[in-house]
């Protein structure tokens, strides 16, 4: 007769199931004993109850192949984060490679250049975008002329200020220079008035002087 096959779920009677883990437990460290001894493999084997009690097989010591294990773990994490980034970064470099692409195209053909692969409806769009991009730059031309006539009125109203700043300052100046040449005139006249009666008064002096040695001869 063959052996029943077992419905694999929980076993809900306690005892039935106590005996069921004590028995695969011991075939468990049987089979993992015979795979260290038959293949030369360490082998760890670490089981816990229901109840939380704790069985362990190894055909080392447990720590070595725990160590074993978590150097594994560590160069598999690194080789797959190195696979990762590989994929990633060769992804995004044909995205980006594709996307240059693509811009390098529409801008040869908004230049007039590879034509031929468009339809009429291809055609008809890239005229309306070459159209709008059009009206965008006459629009941004006109604002800096606009821009740059308003500029140039307003350095014209600050050199024309300054113009009449400097006409007045001028103005000024020959102002001060004809008041300063009339002062001087006049300052020159008083000395010459000064010296021409001087020179009267010591004539008639000379005159008296004159009268007085003719009248004292004998």
């Amino acid at each position: 007769m063959t052996r029943e096959k077992i419905k694999i779920k929980k076993i809900d009677n306690a005892t039935a199931r106590q005996v069921t883990f004590s028995k695969r437990r011991r075939g468990l460290f049987k089979k993992a004993q015979e795979l260290a001894i038959l293949c030369d493999a360490d082998v760890g084997l670490i089981i816990f109850s229901a109840s939380g009690k704790l069985f362990e097989y190894a055909s080392l010591s447990m720590c070595e192949i725990l160590h074993k294990h978590s150097m594994q773990l560590d160069n598999t994490s690194k080789r797959g984060n190195q696979t990762v980034d590989s994929l990633a970064g060769n992804s995004r470099y044909a995205g980006l490679k594709k996307e240059y692409d693509d811009k390098n195209r529409q801008l040869r053909q908004m230049r007039g250049e590879d034509l031929q692969e468009l339809t009429l409806v291809e055609l008809m769009h890239l005229e309306r975008t070459i159209d709008i991009g059009l009206t965008c730059v006459l629009e941004r031309k006109s604002l800096q002329i606009m821009e740059q006539l308003s500029s140039l009125q307003q350095k014209e109203m600050q050199l024309l200020e300054e113009n009449k700043k400097l006409k007045e300052k001028v103005e000024e100046m020959r102002m001060v220079e004809k008041q300063t040449l009339i002062d001087h005139d006049q300052v020159n006249g008083f000395h010459e008035d000064g010296q021409c009666a001087s020179v009267s008064v010591l004539q008639d002096c000379d005159h008296t002087s004159d009268t007085s040695l003719k009248l004292g001869l004998p």
